[in-house]
């Protein structure tokens, strides 16, 4: 299944555990196919690189920069497709959006309301981590 993962969702994978680090754990099974962004690698490293996670990095025994290296590695990097203007709330949003669409991903997953309100986007699903898990455990 071909996927990309909000932000948030990557970062709560990296840092804490739980059911998004089962996600990153699948990508690594061969269980799930990951796409990322250039846009969203930096943001990826602008959220890992905030004072309030300074701890957790340091645990880590890694850079930022080499855990989004990592992170990285696990996926396949595209060009964002150029879409217009779709969540006006939260604009960073949209290049999730882009994302998927040049991945031509099945589902994006979020814990982002202003994506999961969308329910989907061109006809690729958009679902949270729970909903995406038990697809995955049923595959």
């Amino acid at each position: 299944m071909r996927a990309v993962l909000d932000t948030n969702v990557v970062a709560s994978g990296l840092l804490w555990g739980g059911m998004p680090r089962q996600l990153l754990q699948a990508a690594r099974e061969k269980k799930l196919q990951l796409y990322t962004s250039t846009p969203l690698l930096l943001e990826l490293t602008d959220i890992l690189g905030r004072a309030k996670f300074a701890r957790k990095i340091a645990v880590a025994q890694l850079s930022v920069d080499q855990i989004v290296e990592h992170y990285a590695l696990l996926t396949t990097v595209v060009h964002p497709a150029v879409i217009a203007p779709t969540i006006l709330d939260d604009p960073d949003d949209d290049q999730v959006l882009a994302c998927a669409l040049a991945a031509k991903a099945e589902i994006i997953v979020s814990g982002d309301r202003h994506l999961l309100d969308l329910k989907e986007y061109r006809g690729i699903k958009i679902e949270t981590v729970a909903v995406m898990l038990t697809s995955i455990n049923h595959l």
